[in-house]
C-alpha cells in the first residue's frame, strides 16, 4: 500500500471516529421542574433578602436538588439577622454535612442549641439539632470529615451516638 493510500485510510478512520462521537451535552445541574421551583424561590429571596422563611425555602430546594454548595453560599451571603435565625443555622449545618464538612456542621449545630436556650425554639428543632450534634460529635471524634467517603467509620459513629437510645428502648420493651 502506498503512502498516499495509507494517509487516506488514516484520515478516513479519524473522520469516522470524530463523526461517531458527536457532540455531548453536559448534564444539567437541576432538572427542569426543580429549576423552575428554584428560579421562583431565588427571585423571592432576591426581592426579600431579610425574610428567613424565603431563605429556608430556597436552601431546602437546593438541598433537595443535591446542590448543598449553593445552599451554603446563599446562607453565608445572607444578612446577619437571617444567619442568626436558629432554623437557618440548622439548615446551614445540614448543607455542610452534605458537603462533607462535619466539623463545621457540628459548630453550627452547637450554635443552634445555644440559640434555643435563649430563644423559644420548637421541640422538633431542638431534638433534631441535639441528635445531629451527638452524631456529628462522634464523627469528629473518629476523625471523619466526610461521612460518605468513610462509610464504615460513619456507621460506627452513628452506632456510638445512638446506642443509648437503643438500650433504653430495649429496657422499656
Amino acid at each position: 500500500m502506498s503512502l498516499r493510500a495509507w494517509n487516506v485510510v488514516v484520515l478516513a478512520a479519524a473522520l469516522g471516529v470524530w463523526l461517531a462521537s458527536g457532540t455531548q451535552r453536559e448534564k444539567p445541574v437541576l432538572t427542569q421542574a426543580k429549576a423552575d421551583t428554584v428560579r421562583v424561590l431565588e427571585n423571592e429571596v432576591a426581592a426579600h433578602p431579610t425574610d428567613a422563611k424565603q431563605v429556608l425555602a430556597l436552601g431546602q430546594a437546593y438541598l433537595d436538588a443535591q446542590s448543598p454548595g449553593l445552599a451554603v453560599a446563599m446562607i453565608e451571603g445572607s444578612p446577619s439577622d437571617v444567619r442568626g435565625d436558629a432554623r437557618v443555622d440548622h439548615l446551614y449545618a445540614r448543607a455542610l454535612v452534605a458537603q462533607g464538612r462535619n466539623a463545621d456542621a457540628l459548630a453550627a449545630e452547637k450554635r443552634v442549641l445555644a440559640k434555643c436556650v435563649t430563644e423559644s425554639c420548637d421541640a422538633f428543632l431542638i431534638a433534631s439539632a441535639a441528635r445531629r450534634a451527638d452524631i456529628l460529635q462522634e464523627l469528629v471524634n473518629l476523625g471523619v470529615e466526610d461521612a460518605q467517603a468513610q462509610p464504615e467509620a460513619s456507621r460506627i459513629a452513628y452506632y456510638n451516638a445512638t446506642r443509648q437510645v437503643v438500650a433504653t428502648q430495649t429496657v422499656l420493651q
